[in-house]
């Protein structure tokens, strides 16, 4: 690879490649949208950003066909179909498909070693390590009861209270 990049040493086949390259240590951009202004180093960067604007979805799921605007999101689409789970906690070993599910999941470890409870109810101040808990939690104020029996239309705030009283109509025991 004859072309170097004077900054990292890092080898290009062609100079239009150390061109671009370069920009990653100017911070240039010249290629800007002319919808809103954002701007990319590079001309496929804006090409792509522009699937934004015009609502291409040009990346369609052999399976359902659902469509997506880029191939990343189509490649993290299909880990529904195939069940994948490429990103696992190195404390539990629990598996994710999504690394950002994974941070998150990391983010919640943490909060049992340090004891943080980032979440609080905004009415009677009880704090929660984790957003889900607070959701539920704040139903005891608003009343609101999110999971309904399908068979006798009875609703409950808590999903394992629908699951318990599911019991009363499969005759399952406790």
């Amino acid at each position: 690879k004859p072309f170097s990049c004077t900054v990292c040493k890092k080898a290009f086949s062609r100079s239009g490649n150390l061109k671009d390259h370069m920009r990653v240590h100017t911070g240039e951009k010249p290629h800007s949208c002319s919808v809103c202004r954002r701007a990319f180093s590079r001309s496929a960067h804006l090409k792509k950003h522009m699937r934004v604007h015009t609502g291409e979805k040009p990346h369609s799921c052999s399976v359902c066909n659902k469509a997506f605007s880029q191939t990343a999101h189509l490649k993290a689409h299909m880990r529904v179909h195939t069940g994948e789970k490429a990103h696992s906690c190195s404390v539990c070993k629990r598996a994710f498909s999504r690394s950002a599910h994974l941070k998150n999941h990391m983010r919640a470890h943490m909060r049992v070693h340090t004891g943080e409870k980032a979440h609080s109810c905004s009415v009677c101040k009880k704090a929660f390590s984790h957003s889900g808990n607070l959701k539920t939690h704040m139903r005891v104020h608003t009343g609101e009861k999110a999971h309904s029996c399908s068979v006798c239309k009875k609703a409950f705030s808590r999903s394992d209270s629908l699951k318990t009283h599911m019991r009363v109509h499969t005759g399952e025991e406790k």
